[in-house]
C-alpha cells in the first residue's frame, strides 16, 4: 500500500509511508534468484525503487554486480536481468523514501568503490545526525552522489585511516547516529548489522544444505524456504566469510543500550505472517483489537475492517466484543497510480479506486469500522462517508493505535506535526472531522501489553513526543 499524499500520487492515500526492506543470502549458488524472492516477499515496504548487488565470494578479485531501477521488484528483476548477478552471495533492497530525494541515483544498494575496496551497502533507517556529518564532510572535499543519509556512512567507512576493514567499520559507525539494519556486501564477505538500539528488524534464517539469509522480516524466509534462526542483535554484526556458510562471526561494535524496536512494525508495517522481533505480528494485532474492544465497546451489529491493515485487530476486536466481523469494504490490490482521472468531478476518487463498500452488508446497520491509524484524518472522512452513503445507520471509528502526534526520525515517512491530525486537534475534534458517530483509540497502556512490552523495549516517539536520540538539526519534532 503506498502511503499519504504526494505530488506524484493523484490518489493519495492517508498512511504513513512504508520504509524499505533487505534481504540478503550468503553461500548459495542462487544467490540473487533467493534474494529477489525474499525482496519479492517485502515488497509491501517499499514500492518506488528496487536493487540487488551479488558477488561470488570464491572469486579472486570478483567485481560486485548491481542492478537498481526505478519500478516494483518483479518488473526490475526479469530473469534477463538475474542472470547477470551472478555469485554465492547477494544483498537486495526496496526503497520508499524517506530520506533523500526519489531518484534512481538513490536507489540501493548503493555500491562504490574506495580505499576499503569494492562495496555494496543497503539500508534501512535513518540517521538522525547524517545532515551534519554530511556538511563536515563536504567541508572536507568528499563529494556526495547522493542525497540519502545511507552514503554517509560509505563516506565515513572510506575516510577511516584504519587499516583493517573491520576497525574502519566500527570507527564509522561509531559517528553515526539513530536506525539502521543494514547489509553490507564485499567481494569476499557480507555483513549483517543492527543499530544499537535496535530500532529496525533484521532477522536471520538458514537455508537447507547451510546458506545463512538475512531479511528485514520473516515472511521473506517463508518463500524461500528458510528457517528463522535469531534476530541479529542490536549493536552487534554478524559476518559471513570464506568458502563455507557456516564460517559465521558475531561481534558487538558497541555496548548494549535499551532496547527501542519500532512498534509500529507491529501496528502497520510489517505482514502480518511475519514474526518482527521474535514476535508475531498477527497475534499482537489481534490482542490490540481484543484490548480495544475492553477499552471503547460499542453498541454494533457487525466490525468491518479497513482492509487491509485494520483487519487482524478488527478480528481481534469482533472476538472480544461478540459480534460478527464482516468484509463490507473491498480492497481493489491491482490498483497503481494512475494519471487518468474522470473528467467529471467525481467525489473521492482516489478512494473509491482502492475501495469500495458491500452495500448489502451495511445497509441499516451500526457499524464499528476498525483500522490501524489516523494520520491527517483525510481518508477516515471519505471512508465514513462511504460508509454511511451505503446505509449505514451508525459508524464507530476505533483505532488499534494511540494517537499520532510526532513525526518519526528513524525510517518512517511522517508527515510534519502540523499535518498530523492528532497533534492538533483532541479526540472529539478528530471524531467531528471525519463524521463518525464515535471515535476511540486505543491507550498506550493497552498497546504495551498487545505487544508483550513488559521490558519496555519499543520505540513510542510517534505516540509521546519522546525521544531516544536527539532530533535532526533544526527539528523540535
Amino acid at each position: 500500500m503506498s502511503g499519504g499524499a504526494d505530488a506524484r500520487d493523484p490518489m493519495p492515500w492517508d498512511k504513513l509511508r512504508e520504509e524499505c526492506g533487505i534481504a540478503g543470502v550468503w553461500g548459495h549458488p542462487e544467490a540473487a534468484n533467493l534474494a529477489y524472492l525474499g525482496l519479492y516477499a517485502l515488497q509491501h515496504r517499499g514500492q518506488e525503487s528496487a536493487g540487488l548487488a551479488a558477488s561470488d565470494a570464491l572469486g579472486p578479485g570478483q567485481a560486485i554486480h548491481t542492478k537498481r531501477a526505478m519500478g516494483q521488484v518483479a518488473d526490475i528483476f526479469t530473469p534477463k536481468a538475474l542472470s547477470k548477478l551472478p555469485g554465492r552471495a547477494a544483498i537486495a533492497h526496496t526503497r520508499y523514501s524517506t530520506c533523500g530525494d526519489s531518484g534512481v541515483n538513490n536507489a540501493q544498494p548503493l555500491t562504490v568503490e574506495c580505499n576499503k575496496g569494492q562495496l555494496a551497502v543497503a539500508h534501512n533507517g535513518n540517521l538522525v545526525n547524517a545532515a551534519v556529518i554530511r556538511a563536515r564532510l563536504e567541508a572536507q572535499g568528499s563529494i556526495f552522489q547522493t542525497t540519502s543519509d545511507t552514503e554517509v556512512i560509505l563516506h565515513l567507512l572510506a575516510q577511516s585511516r584504519a587499516v583493517a576493514f573491520e576497525d574502519a567499520l566500527a570507527e564509522a559507525l561509531a559517528q553515526v547516529e539513530g536506525a539502521y539494519s543494514l547489509l553490507l556486501l564485499t567481494p569476499n564477505s557480507l555483513y549483517a548489522i543492527r543499530d544499537p538500539w535496535g530500532f529496525r528488524p533484521l532477522a536471520m534464517g538458514r537455508l537447507p544444505g547451510g546458506a545463512v539469509c538475512f531479511a528485514s522480516e520473516t515472511c521473506a524466509f517463508d518463500l524461500i524456504g528458510a528457517a528463522f534462526e535469531r534476530d541479529v542483535a542490536p549493536g552487534e554484526w554478524v559476518r559471513l566469510a570464506g568458502p563455507g556458510p557456516a564460517e559465521a562471526r558475531t561481534h558487538r561494535f558497541a555496548p548494549a543500550r535499551q532496547r527501542r524496536q519500532c512498534i509500529f512494525e507491529h501496528v502497520y508495517f510489517a505482514r502480518p505472517d511475519s514474526l518482527v522481533f521474535e514476535r508475531s505480528v498477527q497475534l499482537s494485532r489481534e490482542e490490540m483489537g481484543r484490548r480495544l474492544a475492553r477499552e471503547a465497546p460499542a453498541d454494533a451489529d457487525l466490525v468491518v475492517p479497513v482492509p487491509d491493515s485494520g483487519v487482524a485487530a478488527a478480528l481481534g476486536y469482533a472476538a472480544e466484543a461478540g459480534l460478527p466481523c464482516r468484509f463490507g469494504l473491498i480492497r481493489s490490490h491491482y490498483v497503481g497510480r494512475t494519471f487518468i482521472e474522470p473528467s467529471q468531478q467525481i467525489r473521492d476518487f482516489g478512494v473509491k479506486l482502492k475501495l469500495n463498500p458491500v452495500r448489502r452488508l451495511l445497509d441499516g446497520k451500526r457499524v464499528v469500522l476498525v483500522d490501524d491509524s489516523i494520520v491527517r484524518g483525510t481518508t477516515s472522512r471519505k471512508i465514513v462517508t462511504m460508509i454511511r452513503d451505503a446505509g449505514a445507520r451508525e459508524v464507530h471509528v476505533r483505532i488499534s493505535c494511540p494517537p499520532t502526534i510526532s513525526p518519526c526520525y528513524y525510517g518512517v515517512d511522517t508527515p510534519s506535526k502540523d499535518e498530523l491530525i492528532a497533534a492538533n486537534q483532541t479526540v472529539e475534534q478528530i471524531r467531528a472531522s471525519i463524521g463518525a458517530d464515535s471515535l476511540a483509540y486505543l491507550s498506550l497502556a493497552g498497546l504495551d501489553a498487545a505487544v508483550d512490552n513488559r521490558d519496555d523495549s519499543f520505540c513510542k516517539a510517534c505516540y509521546t513526543g519522546r525521544y531516544p536520540t536527539g532530533v535532526p538539526a533544526g527539528d523540535t519534532g
